[in-house]
């Protein structure tokens, strides 16, 4: 959920929203949201169960839970990359934008 977040949120966010901050606070809040929504749904199937995201229950196994962490960091700061992105290439489109003045 967090990959598709951030292919189609991320540099929307970014080129969309002016200030810089408030585009990066967006993705924090809509990344965050989606984030504790996954882990939440690997938690219920976990503890319901499944094996596939951290070994069996109760005994997590230790490098699974520090991968998950990781490659849930990285596409954050991915996503992250891609606002600030979204952001340049608003901005140089506005600069580089043809002015309209009135020619009374």
């Amino acid at each position: 959920m967090e990959l598709i977040v951030m292919i189609f949120a991320a540099f929307p966010i970014g080129f969309f929203i002016r200030n810089r901050t408030a585009a990066s606070v967006t993705y924090i809040a809509v990344h965050g949201f989606v984030f504790t929504f996954q882990t939440l749904m690997l938690v219920i199937e976990w503890v319901g169960g499944s094996k596939d995201a951290f070994g069996p229950y109760p005994k997590a196994d230790k490098p699974e839970v520090w991968s998950y962490g990781v490659v849930n960091l990285v596409i954050f700061a991915v996503g992250i990359g891609l606002v600030l992105l979204g952001h340049r290439v608003a901005a140089r489109r506005h600069r580089t934008g043809v002015a309209v003045h009135d020619a009374r």
